[in-house]
């Protein structure tokens, strides 16, 4: 009974957080439970943490707090070859001196294990990625999908509990890897043992897992089925970075209606009247009728075949609406534009303000954007005020601990302007995201003193940029935090 219990959750990543020595941090408070046979893949863009992570599960990269849990033992601390762990590389680091057989007998080898275990071992593993009868073929005979099956017989024939796969597909020709995913998918099955895979594809881990991890910035987004993620995505990113999504700005205006595009829908998610909202839609559920007949008219201004379909973009005043339809536009024909309620998904804007937090100085100044931003704190606190030796008192006369108070600036990110020139604005960092809305681009921008800053722009800008934020001082409220 004891076994049972502890098989059902093979792997588990309890408050993990990875920080180098320059005080990156890679990973910040993950937690994952993953199942015993469970295809789980780790996706997110480069930089996001996902292959720190696995690092850490292999034990190549010790955490820098937090525990990692195998069969509920903690294997934190553990070396790598002391974990039922094996781990599948996107170069597959195949020793070219040595042919197929030695290859993938080289752990075995390691291991002292009998001459006559070591071939069946090896025999059953070649089979298992059907190269049985290659043995002796070196390993530049192979194709890329061939090399890396072999990579996958040297990890499986050591019969590990859990096999990592690091990007392994970046290597190949498109063809070869979409030939390959399903050639792990069913790999897979027929091994029954745990998968994590690591990919920045989204077709990849849509096409293959059992369970998504979605993560951004070293923490984790959304965890769920392929179909979950993808129908039900839970903010702007996923919804970005899993499929193409229409992402427009919006406002609930009724039970379960919706205002975006300057026009008015009924949906599916009843959300308060008045809340602001992101409102994905996917291409694939904007249908193109005739003007008279569409919820919005637009004008098509690009059409591009696909294969199974046709791209089309739309205009409808400032809003570009992408369609993905298996029937063509004509460029520049004026158009109608219908979604159904069930194609509109709904979610709590994110962006819609920014509140940003800021320490006192002794003088009762503000220590944010180095000083650079004047607040009246007094006039933040009823019946304080200062006194002529600068101590600021409450109403009773008692002085206020200026190391206790913290500020909250509320700006809109539409009030806020970049500048690629560093002599203007009031802080200064690089864009690390940016999401298309239809009308205009947001932003974040971590600035030099680690706050991430909302910028809603129509202009683009790159991903890395070194920007300059513009903040007019009497676009920003202050109040005190409680």
């Amino acid at each position: 009974m004891e076994n049972k219990i502890k098989s059902e959750n093979i792997l588990e990543f309890k408050n993990l957080y990875r920080t180098f020595e320059d005080g990156f941090t890679a990973v910040e408070d993950f937690n994952l439970t993953i199942k015993r046979g469970e295809f789980v893949t780790f996706l997110g863009p480069s930089g996001c943490g996902k292959t720190t992570t696995l690092r850490m599960a292999a034990g190549f990269d010790l955490p820098t707090s937090g525990k990692i849990l195998l069969n509920g033992m903690d294997i934190t601390k553990l070396p790598p070859n002391e974990r039922p762990i094996n781990t599948v590389f996107q170069r597959y680091a195949l020793f070219p001196h040595l042919n197929i057989y030695d290859n993938v007998a080289f752990g075995l080898k390691l291991k002292k294990l009998p001459k006559e275990q070591i071939i069946k071992k090896v025999k059953k593993a070649l089979e298992m990625v059907d190269l049985e009868g290659f043995e002796s073929r070196k390993i530049q005979t192979l194709s890329g999908g061939q090399q890396q099956r072999i990579a996958i017989a040297r990890a499986i024939v050591n019969e590990p509990e859990i096999l990592l796969l690091d990007e392994p597909l970046g290597a190949l020709d498109l063809k070869m890897r979409k030939e390959m995913q399903l050639e792990l998918k069913n790999m897979h099955e027929r091994l029954g043992i745990t998968f994590i895979y690591v990919t920045h594809d989204q077709e990849e881990a849509l096409t293959m897992s059992d369970k998504i991890v979605v993560m951004s910035e070293g923490k984790i987004q959304q965890t769920g089925a392929p179909e979950d993620i993808y129908n039900e995505p839970k903010n702007a990113f996923v919804a970005d970075f899993i499929g193409d999504s229409n992402i427009f700005n919006g406002i609930m205006t009724g039970r379960c209606q919706v205002r975006f595009c300057g026009a008015e829908f009924q949906c599916v998610d009843d959300i308060e009247h008045g809340t602001m909202i992101d409102a994905v839609v996917r291409p694939e559920d904007v249908i193109i009728t005739s003007p008279e007949k569409g919820i919005i008219r637009g004008r098509v201004t690009n059409v591009i075949f696909k294969g199974v379909h046709y791209e089309i973009t739309v205009m409808s005043g400032k809003n570009e609406i992408i369609v993905q339809s298996t029937k063509k536009a004509e460029q520049g024909a004026e158009v109608g534009l219908i979604v159904e309620p069930e194609g509109i998904h709904i979610m709590v804007s994110e962006t819609a303000i920014n509140k940003i937090e800021s320490s006192v100085s002794q003088s009762y100044g503000l220590l944010i954007f180095d000083g650079s931003i004047e607040c009246d704190i007094a006039s933040l606190i009823p019946g304080a005020k200062m006194t002529g030796d600068n101590i600021m008192t409450d109403a009773h006369g008692n002085e206020l601990d200026y190391d206790k108070m913290k500020v909250i600036l509320t700006i809109s990110p539409k009030d806020i302007s970049m500048s690629d020139d560093e002599k203007e604005g009031i802080a200064k960092g690089h864009i690390i995201n940016l999401i298309y809305k239809g009308d205009h681009y947001s932003y974040v921008v971590r600035t030099d003193d680690e706050t991430d800053i909302i910028v809603d722009d129509e202009y683009l800008w790159n991903m890395g940029d070194y920007v300059s934020l513009i903040i007019p001082r009497d676009k920003i409220s202050f109040s005190l935090k409680k």
